[in-house]
């Protein structure tokens, strides 16, 4: 019986083929969920080319700054998947592009906002309208992903760094409260991926060869791997694994440079 038979999974952050969360899909399809996609108004058109080679995946419009539109999407989640839901997938992030030019020092508050609420309120948002459809299934699995800059300073990232810090900090407190409900809470710290939000990191490509040479298994990751993570952190062989970090990096983050 395939691992995830009969699952019901939410995914937010699908943006194109290279997305994380793309590769997530896949893997939880893969093993028998039933997936649902929701999507930005202006990436639609991708996102629905994508679903289309996953049969029978409603997709959910939704604006994670918007708490209505976020109400809305759980509630549709929930007709479709008949009150439960098993599996919450988080992959969104986002900072202005400014704000990732200029030297973190002239970080502006505005930018600052925009980056913790999309980045990092997020998760908490959803966790939140989550929680009754999970505990209707009698528990659940909550995962969003994170980048090793939470811990240490990648020059460019800079207030994504400290989004994606106040991110794992989410995970360690929702997953304390929400494990009395069997819901678990994790995240993965995936190595460089070259993904749309990636691309507007300054010197992506220069850190991704330098990890690929350093890193102790000698090459970079790629999404599938990240995607086979995931199914594994949300399938039933992690019941006991809650308010995690998992690497997913070759193992980089082990290195002292």
């Amino acid at each position: 019986m395939p691992l995830l038979e009969g699952k019901k999974a939410l995914v937010f952050g699908v943006a194109n083929h290279r997305s994380i969360a793309w590769a997530i899909t896949q893997a939880l399809a893969a093993e028998g969920a039933q997936v649902a996609l929701t999507y930005q108004e202006r990436m639609e058109k991708y996102v629905r080319d994508l679903a289309a080679k996953i049969p029978n995946t409603p997709l959910i419009p939704c604006d994670v700054q918007n708490d209505a539109e976020l109400d809305t999407a759980f509630a549709q989640a929930g007709e479709i998947f008949a009150g439960k839901l098993d599996i919450l997938i988080h992959s969104v992030a986002y900072a202005p592009p400014s704000e990732l030019e200029n030297p973190f020092i002239e970080t502006t508050r505005a930018g600052f906002h925009t980056a913790l609420d999309i980045s990092a309120y997020s998760l908490v948002a959803m966790a939140r309208r989550a929680k009754p459809l999970m505990q209707a299934n009698g528990g659940g699995s909550i995962l969003t992903l994170t980048y090793m800059a939470s811990e240490r300073v990648m020059p460019k990232y800079n207030v994504m760094a400290v989004a994606k810090a106040a991110l794992e900090c989410s995970v360690r407190y929702l997953a304390y409260e929400m494990g009395e409900y069997n819901v678990r809470v994790n995240a993965i710290s995936a190595g460089p991926l070259n993904t749309l939000a990636a691309r507007g990191v300054s010197g992506f490509t220069s850190f991704r060869d330098q990890m690929g040479s350093a890193a102790p298994l000698r090459r970079n990751i790629e999404q599938a791997e990240v995607g086979d993570a995931a199914l594994f952190l949300c399938s039933p062989l992690a019941r006991a694994i809650t308010g995690e970090i998992m690497f997913v990096d070759a193992g980089y983050n082990i290195m002292g440079a």
